[in-house]
């Protein structure tokens, strides 16, 4: 079934929501790939009713350009997600979703999670995202969101939305899932050219380095080899980080106990790639984690 708008999909899930059934949420901005189709694939084990939507919010671009060229691929889109089992896909419109407007109405309180990283190197970004996340979730109201990994930082602020808005939902983070290279999906990567395809794993292959050296203590002096080495291989680096998992606040020297992330964020030409590791205790105990990482000549 395919919804159009607002008002539609509230009256649609009405019934629904009273009778108490479990409905599970992918928001998407189309373009999809298979890592949004695992998204779908889980809500699907987990929810009597699974509803994606496919919505390119302008809000949240810092880049007017950026969002003009976002591609756009809507016919396969919708086939996959028929396919993945997606039972309800919300199309809505711009004027639907904003009808008084592009203007933030109000100013979601983040604090330091819209500070640092992508708060740091996108401004403004954040509030985008949470002004169209506080409208779907309002429509929608599912018990439990799916979002994906490579995207931590926005699962945190999207977590931090539901905390403030009060919304009865649970977010469900998802592994990111990879290229047979190593590179994490993205509708992005479309943008890319083959020369440019060929160098986007290193991102990915910087990170595992960085990772190995932490199980040694090192990862400061990691952080800062693998951003020269992204720089010489034509990389425009923002930022590499390691902070805590779920505040992103910074870690200097890691208990080998508390959850950390390793981000990163960087340019090749105009395509900003952005990528993550998670690091619990256990992987460095188990097979878990991957093996050495040589830097290519």
């Amino acid at each position: 079934m395919l919804i159009r708008e607002p008002a539609e999909m509230r009256q649609y899930l009405q019934e629904k929501l009273a009778a108490g059934i479990a409905t599970g949420f992918v928001p998407t901005m189309g373009a999809l790939h298979p890592g949004h189709l695992k998204l779908v694939s889980r809500a699907r084990k987990e929810n009597e009713l699974v509803l994606c939507s496919i919505f390119v919010n302008p809000t949240q671009f810092n880049n007017r350009k950026d969002y003009n060229h976002y591609p756009v691929t809507l016919e396969k889109d919708i086939y996959l997600l028929l396919s993945a089992g997606c039972d309800v896909l919300f199309l809505p419109t711009v004027e639907g979703m904003y009808p008084s407007g592009l203007a933030p109405i109000k100013h979601y309180p983040l604090g330091y999670l819209e500070e640092v990283l992508e708060g740091k190197y996108r401004p403004g970004h954040f509030q985008g995202v949470c002004q169209v996340v506080n409208r779907l979730l309002d429509i929608i109201r599912p018990k439990q969101l799916y979002l994906g990994q490579k995207d931590l930082q926005q699962c945190l602020v999207i977590t931090k939305l539901i905390q403030l808005e009060s919304f009865e939902t649970t977010v469900v983070i998802c592994t990111t899932q990879r290229e047979t290279d190593g590179l994490a999906m993205s509708s992005r990567n479309m943008r890319l050219s083959a020369e440019e395809r060929l160098k986007a794993p290193l991102l990915y292959q910087a990170l595992l380095k960085v990772t190995r050296a932490l199980s040694h203590g090192r990862a400061q002096s990691a952080i800062e080899a693998a951003i020269v080495f992204l720089q010489e291989q034509d990389f425009k680096v923002d930022y590499i980080f390691l902070a805590r998992m779920d505040t992103l606040e910074p870690v200097f020297d890691w208990d080998g106990s508390t959850p950390v992330a390793i981000l990163a964020a960087a340019f090749l030409n105009n395509i900003r790639l952005i990528d993550n590791i998670i690091i619990r205790e256990e992987d460095f105990s188990s097979e878990a984690l991957p093996g050495p990482v040589s830097y290519p000549e």
